[in-house]
């Protein structure tokens, strides 16, 4: 199979994990995912089977969202509700006062990476030196808050939820224990649910229970298939051309494509990528644009 699934993953799960059972769900060795999600993470984690895993490395870089739920008062050194207690205090917050601080982590912010996380310090994983009880400094990272609105908020019980649209790289744990820092009494993340991701949602997803119980209907790959999405539903954000059968071939041999015979000829900007189909429908590859040249050039094959 070719193309990408959106599997709901569950909690206690790795993204791993999730690949190495839809290995065996779908007998299928070549199977790869989009984005990390934390073990204890829910929600939508696209699979990349068979020759969609070339997309992996040249994913557009489209915004994720999360639903994630939070509780003042208390801080742990995973930034999470699972982590080891660090402080603890009487937390007296309002929902204004939470909601007049969220303007503060909206637009371009400065995030520094958790220890408890994938990321690499002298080529050791953060988590691997977190858990050998070995702090180290880390360098801020830019990354986009697009959207930040506060879902809910219990007074009494000091625990809410947020709805956050970002890019990639953004640490939520790390955006909750900042606003816990500014209220001046710690936050964690309590729970986290990914409702987006390239391009789709949780409507779009099965969870692994509903893909299992497709594969013992009958033979995997006929039952599961309808639930596969074409590899360039990753690229939607792209133009797309219809070439002739004689220029798919061409195009499918890695030669260039005339601009001039094809639907940009009229209308194209330098250093574009298109998605670049067969009269047939199917996706042949991802192009990329040479004005000066005047030439469409294979950027990432796929057929």
């Amino acid at each position: 199979m070719n193309g990408v699934i959106v599997v709901n993953k569950p909690q206690e799960f790795t993204s791993f994990d999730v690949v190495a059972v839809m290995r065996r769900l779908c007998s299928q060795r070549k199977i790869g995912h989009t984005g990390t999600l934390d073990p204890m993470a829910t929600g939508v984690l696209p699979l990349l089977l068979g020759n969609a895993t070339k997309a992996q490395d040249i994913l557009p870089d489209s915004d994720k969202e999360y639903e994630a739920c939070f509780k003042l008062g208390i801080t742990t050194d995973t930034l999470d509700i699972w982590g080891e207690v660090k402080t603890e205090c009487e937390a007296h917050a309002s929902q204004s006062d939470v909601e007049a601080l969220l303007p503060d982590f909206t637009g371009e912010i400065e995030q520094i990476p958790p220890m408890y996380s994938a990321v690499k310090k002298n080529g050791v994983r953060l988590y691997d030196l977190a858990r050998q009880g070995v702090t180290v400094e880390r360098t801020a990272r830019t990354v986009t808050i697009a959207e930040l609105e506060l879902v809910s908020f219990d007074e009494e019980t000091q625990t809410g939820s947020l709805r956050v649209l970002c890019s990639k790289g953004t640490y939520i744990r790390t955006l909750i224990d900042d606003i816990g820092a500014k209220l001046g009494c710690g936050a964690v993340m309590t729970a986290l649910t990914r409702t987006r991701a390239c391009g789709f949602t949780l409507a779009d997803a099965k969870t692994l229970d509903e893909i299992k119980a497709l594969t013992e209907e009958g033979k995997a790959s006929d039952n599961i298939l309808p639930y596969v999405r074409s590899v360039d539903s990753l690229f939607t954000e792209y133009r797309k051309i219809t070439v002739s059968e004689k220029q798919s071939f061409r195009f499918a041999n890695g030669n260039p494509l005339d601009i001039e015979k094809t639907a940009l000829r009229t209308n194209n900007n330098d250093g574009e990528i298109i998605r670049v189909c067969g009269k047939d429908g199917e996706f042949i590859a991802l192009g990329k644009t040479n004005k000066e040249k005047g030439v469409i050039a294979v950027y990432k094959m796929f057929r």
